[in-house]
């Protein structure tokens, strides 16, 4: 087998990206996304592309936040590992994967490969989570009217609020942040997150009982890709009632109402209540995901 060679690429050969298969259907899902060409990297071998990978970011970044694609051809694992082991960037891997993948052989078998790669050079799997894509022929959902939605200026607000949403939480992103520094960490990178979005920190919504009580929050957003659901979270002492359900449809007439062609959302495939208030509210799945973390 001869040599691989690991190229960077330019606003010059860009168009090497584009040479490799469209296995698993990226190019059509990512459609959206705009990568910087010093962001993208191939490997290739006797001049062919064999593996590719892309690192992506908002527009103000230094540093990329995840690896939003990568590719490879059959029997080429290797090849895909040293193409991220050659980089400087140790961030998350958010592989996108065509809805049902495990039910194909061929998609299956092209998935795992990505994954014997990843575990190669020295990736490991932290979730699998589901991808939805509103648009308005989904249909509004019915506002149940149970909650009252009000702005909150005031972070310390959102701050207690994630504190105690994530005290029990099934998101596995907010479990590896508590294990770092508890949930005052989980809290604050959703903080960060959201006041790194593009989005006008006034769409932060509290929802309160009509006694007045904290139900819950959620924050309408838009990424650098899109309108998005930001977060749906309910407290502790509230579960039960199907209030994530009533902040969901709130959520979607509040982008819907600024104008929204699309609303991107994301759960947890383990997070069986949130994925049930997708299904209810009329969010299909339109991918799946692997993240996929770097392990030390």
């Amino acid at each position: 087998m001869t040599d691989l060679v690991i190229r960077a690429l330019d606003e010059n050969d860009a168009h090497l990206f584009d040479e490799l298969p469209d296995t698993l259907g990226a190019r059509a899902y990512h459609r959206l996304t705009t990568w910087r060409p010093d962001w993208q990297r191939v490997a290739l071998r006797d001049g062919t592309v064999v593996a590719r990978a892309a690192w992506w970011g908002g527009p103000d970044d230094t540093e990329p936040l995840a690896v939003d694609c990568f590719d490879l051809i059959e029997g080429e694992e290797e090849a895909g590992a040293e193409l991220l082991r050659s980089t400087p960037w140790r961030v998350d891997v958010e592989l996108n994967l065509p809805p049902g993948w495990r039910d194909s052989p061929e998609t299956r078998a092209a998935a795992e490969a990505r994954f014997t790669a990843l575990r190669a050079a020295g990736y490991e799997l932290l979730v699998e989570r589901f991808i939805y894509r509103w648009t308005p022929e989904c249909g509004l959902p019915e506002r149940p009217g149970r909650l009252d939605f009000a702005p909150e200026p005031d972070d310390a607000v959102f701050f207690d609020a994630l504190r105690r949403i994530h005290s029990v939480t099934l998101d596995a992103h907010a479990q590896r942040a508590i294990g770092e520094g508890g949930v005052e960490k989980a809290a604050q990178q959703e903080i960060d997150f959201f006041r790194w979005c593009p989005s006008p920190r006034e769409w932060w919504q509290v929802a309160r009982t009509p006694d007045g009580d904290l139900a819950g929050i959620h924050i309408p957003a838009r990424n650098p890709s899109g309108p998005c659901v930001g977060f749906i979270g309910v407290v502790p002492e509230q579960r039960g009632h199907g209030y994530a359900r009533d902040l969901l449809a709130e959520c979607t007439h509040y982008l819907a109402e600024r104008g929204a062609e699309f609303i991107a959302a994301a759960t947890d495939q383990g997070n069986f209540p949130m994925a049930a208030h997708f299904a209810e509210v009329g969010y299909p799945v339109i991918r799946e995901r692997a993240n996929f973390q770097f392990v030390e």
